[in-house]
């Protein structure tokens, strides 16, 4: 059974770091694109990062650019997603993804849409205070 489980997030103060986990199981983790999104009270979901399968490609949402980095690990199955300097306003629920349809084709490019992934963690919750 496919499963992605998130770690890390937590309350710390603008201009903190956090490093955010996400651990796969039950699929050939390495040949699928990873997806970060979240999700602020009222607002929709939107994309923040993603990573190709094999880390051959990574993007990012205008809006953490330079301040976030994805990465992946295979050996673990995980995908980290590093926050620098956070603001306020990335307050929101942490959901990373992953793409399984047509993966040997899909790209982790331009913008990062939520219903081009297929299956979803559970979530962890950002709280950055000002």
């Amino acid at each position: 059974q496919l499963e992605l489980v998130e770690s890390g997030g937590g309350l710390v103060q603008s201009g903190g770091s956090l490093r955010l986990s996400c651990v796969a199981s039950g699929f050939t983790y390495d040949y699928y694109t990873i997806g970060w999104f979240r999700q602020a009270s009222g607002k929709e979901r939107e994309g923040v990062s993603c990573i190709s399968r094999r880390g051959s490609a990574t993007n990012y949402a205008d809006s953490v650019k330079g301040r976030f980095t994805i990465s992946r690990d295979d050996a673990k199955n995980t995908v980290y997603l590093e926050m620098n300097s956070l603001k306020p306003e990335d307050t929101a629920v942490y959901y990373c993804a992953v793409r399984t349809r047509d993966a040997w084709i899909y790209s982790c490019v331009g913008t990062i849409y939520p219903h081009e992934y297929d299956y979803w963690g559970q979530g962890t919750q950002v709280t950055v205070s000002s």
